[in-house]
């Protein structure tokens, strides 16, 4: 279908986790239902949360989600700038893909030859999309308030200029003050800047929608910008965030008649999108905690992904939750270890390149006879094995200690081998996603087949993404005017 070309749109913020990731998928799935081409981009984001392309390179977890919203393969292009916090108040910076270093927050804000080399190509990135997909759907970062930043902002109105985009301004009325953060906003923008804004959303708001009304109008007249929909708060509609969900509140008790999944609330966990089927998977019930009393009420305890292997290590062993996972192993509970958490279940993890600190060996749990040693070099890659696909992001090697024989968990169809497992309740694996893959959760219940009723169903969590995304879609359509928004981004 030969679609009228469309400008590029930015959902911009008053501030952080204001919902601008979750209605940016919206306007991807939209447009796609619609007939047109789009992609997602956001040039720098900051977040441990990410996934590795087809192409073996890693970007943000949330542009991975948008692209799947949009039907589409996910590409670097797309998030050519990520930031990944470290433990030591650090982030590493990864461009295109690859770790190019790490640098904390003051010296990555100041004006250095080298910011604008990022400039340039996180600029060549969007222009790079912009010749393949139509409309791009662009996300900006936190505040666009932030004056103070604004001549080293990578991300929010430079990239608008540089991409002529058509600026949207969204407000989080659920956390109060939103006329003061929506005005605000706009009036500290540069005159240059602020004719690129072209309407507000409203978004989380509760109760009678009649009761904004008049709000609106007044919105419309301090800004000079049309309000171009108020968006409800819902909680029946799953799409996969980065990092805003609050993994604490789900540190719930174990239930009868499922199947009791806990995963070790580690401090630098990462890539906890691992256990999103899990979490809705009817046979199973699913908590985060590190608990020790909690974890004894486990039939299943995962051992998650760490940004930080070393430090979450002596924190488990110092804390008793190490000593409790084993205890737990062997009364009979399956243990579960994904990337990170796999090095911790062998015998010693090793960083005698201080790659994380100044610990060069740790002793593991000792569940699996292996040793890892940390590297600094960053293995990113989409693997196939014979329950599915995944992905793999991981510093380190694991391989069996001593004269322990290898007894892989997985075979990936390259012909390599990943993790290690000594029976049906404990193994470990480098690749994430593995979850999602109905015949691995089947092989790691079915130890416990009897707490499970005959109407137990496996989850088809791909389906389940996909009817998402429809409903999303059909939320935004009917509380955002999105005539008026193809009206703005059409060229005259």
């Amino acid at each position: 279908m030969n679609m009228k070309p469309l400008h590029p749109i930015m959902l911009a913020g008053t501030g952080s986790d204001v919902g601008k990731s979750v209605l940016a998928a919206a306007l991807c799935r939209i447009f796609r239902q619609d007939g047109y081409h789009p992609a997602p981009f956001k040039a720098q984001n900051m977040a441990l949360n990410s996934f590795a392309t087809p192409d073996g390179l890693e970007i943000g977890r949330a542009q991975a989600v948008q692209a799947e919203a949009a039907g589409i393969d996910c590409h670097t292009d797309m998030n050519p700038l990520l930031l990944k916090p470290n433990s030591n108040h650090t982030s590493q910076v990864v461009l295109n893909g690859r770790p190019i270093g790490n640098t904390g927050a003051y010296d990555y804000f100041r004006k250095t030859e080298g910011r604008e080399q990022l400039r340039r190509e996180v600029c060549a990135a969007f222009d790079r999309l912009n010749q393949r997909y139509n409309p791009i759907v662009m996300e900006g970062a936190g505040s666009i308030s932030e004056i103070n930043l604004r001549d080293t902002d990578l991300v929010n109105m430079p990239m608008a200029m540089h991409a002529k985009a058509d600026v949207i301004l969204v407000g989080d009325i659920d956390r109060g003050g939103v006329f003061a953060s929506v005005y605000g906003s706009i009036a500290l923008q540069a005159p240059e800047d602020r004719k690129l804004i072209k309407g507000i959303i409203i978004n989380k708001f509760r109760g009678d929608l009649r009761l904004f009304e008049e709000g609106s109008r007044m919105l419309e007249q301090l800004c000079d910008v049309p309000v171009l929909g108020v968006v409800p708060y819902f909680t029946d509609i799953y799409i996969e965030e980065e990092d805003s969900v609050d993994l604490a509140m789900k540190s719930m008790q174990a239930e009868h008649g499922k199947v009791n999944v806990a995963v070790v609330l580690l401090r630098h966990i990462s890539n906890y999108t691992d256990f999103n089927v899990l979490e809705r998977d009817p046979r199973v019930h699913l908590f985060y905690t590190n608990n020790t009393d909690d974890l004894k009420k486990a039939d299943i305890i995962i051992l998650p992904g760490s940004k930080s292997t070393i430090d979450d290590l002596y924190e488990l062993r110092r804390n008793g939750v190490a000593q409790a996972i084993i205890q737990a192993h062997r009364q009979g509970t399956t243990v579960l270890g994904i990337c990170g958490g796999y090095q911790m279940l062998g015998i010693e993890v090793l960083d005698p390149e201080h790659v994380e600190g100044d610990i060069e060996r740790l002793p593991g749990l000792g569940l699996l006879p292996t040793t890892t040693t940390m590297s600094g070099t960053k293995q990113t890659r989409q693997v196939r094995c014979q329950y599915g696909t995944g992905y793999e992001i991981h510093q380190g090697e694991t391989r069996p200690m001593g004269d322990a024989h290898p007894q892989p968990l997985l075979h990936l169809d390259d012909g390599r081998y990943d993790g290690y497992v000594v029976d049906d309740k404990c193994m470990g694996t480098y690749v994430h996603g593995i979850l999602d893959n109905a015949a691995f959760v089947d092989m790691l219940l079915r130890p416990y087949a009897d707490k499970l009723s005959e109407a137990s169903e496996p989850f088809d969590y791909a389906a389940f993404k996909q009817q998402q995304y429809d409903l999303l879609a059909d939320h935004v359509r009917r509380y955002v005017d999105t005539d008026r928004i193809y009206q703005i981004l059409s060229y005259d």
